[in-house]
């Protein structure tokens, strides 16, 4: 994919276009996996062309739910949740440009996921105006499977070429961090790529990336619900995923900076939780049986391994 020649005042209306279609490809595309469920959608128009488009699948034969938002909007100050790691700018003017997305399969053997990517371009009084780029996306099994961890990271590495080396080793380390319970000392999942404040080498380079990673989503994923959608499965597999959705629900609610963003800067309140699954369950201090294919997620697959190494 070639890089990008483009002026200040056009970025946007670049970023605005790909992350557009962005969500109507893979709105498609899991429509096509699914079979019969289709995305709802609501449309909220603003001033200055800005664009609120919610989409929200639910009871598919595949998908129990999946939630997939374009946003595109402008506001006179960014929130707390966007400026903390960059104080400068806090009560700046900004513009951010987003798609972002969770999929809550129903066969607990096909591993939810999860995707974001953003644009913010901000005006702070003190100086020019500034960008970046933000995002990833994460994978969150409930089962895990070696070959599935393989070919999730190996697309991932694979998308970070336009960073150069060391591009995808520094994304997925931060994604490993970034997707962690302290309170539970454990990892949501098997991670994949997360980034923030990207903007080093320029607009073309850090556009190049996003665009490859917006895409690369569904290299990612669709395989693992092809290969894992049929999967045999009983009671006990399904209240072991509801438990599992539960830390989900924990780490959006405390710790994940999209959804402080979308309660600070006033959203509809059902577009920012709609990344809830839903069913889910919490058990006083349950224990998986031991040697299980539940105790293994935790012993196994929810710790950063270097998953790519393994494909030899």
């Amino acid at each position: 994919m070639g890089t990008l020649q483009l002026d200040e005042g056009s970025r946007p209306d670049a970023v605005r276009e790909f992350l557009a279609g962005l969500q109507d490809r893979i709105c498609a595309a899991l429509e096509a996996q699914d079979g019969g469920a289709h995305f709802q959608e609501q449309r909220l128009e603003g001033p200055g062309g800005t664009l609120s488009r919610p989409r929200v699948l639910e009871e598919g034969a595949v998908f129990e739910k999946a939630a997939v938002h374009f946003t595109h909007a402008q506001a006179s100050a960014l929130p707390p949740a966007a400026t903390e790691r960059r104080p400068e700018l806090a009560g700046a003017p900004f513009e951010a440009i987003s798609v972002s997305l969770i999929v809550h399969p129903r066969n607990p053997y096909v591993p939810t996921s999860h995707a974001n990517f953003r644009f913010f371009q901000a005006d702070p009084a003190s100086g020019e105006p500034v960008w970046w780029f933000g995002g990833g996306f994460d994978l969150t099994p409930c089962y895990g499977f070696e070959e599935d961890c393989v070919h999730w990271h190996r697309v991932a590495r694979e998308c970070c070429k336009p960073l150069g080396p060391g591009g995808y080793a520094k994304l997925k380390k931060e994604c490993d961090e970034y997707f962690f319970l302290p309170h539970r000392q454990e990892a949501r999942g098997i991670g994949g790529l997360f980034f923030d404040d990207l903007a080093e080498g320029g607009f073309e380079r850090c556009f190049e990336f996003v665009r490859r990673a917006g895409d690369g989503y569904l290299a990612a994923y669709l395989p693992l619900v092809e290969l894992r959608r049929n999967t045999a499965f009983g009671e006990s597999e399904r209240q072991f995923q509801l438990l599992r959705r539960g830390r989900y629900v924990e780490f959006n609610l405390l710790y994940d900076r999209g959804t402080k963003y979308g309660i600070q800067s006033g959203r509809r309140i059902e577009n920012v939780l709609a990344s809830m699954p839903p069913l889910v369950q919490w058990r006083y201090d349950w224990q998986p049986e031991v040697d299980s294919a539940e105790a293994e997620l935790g012993e196994r697959f929810l710790k950063p391994r270097d998953w790519v190494a393994l494909e030899d």
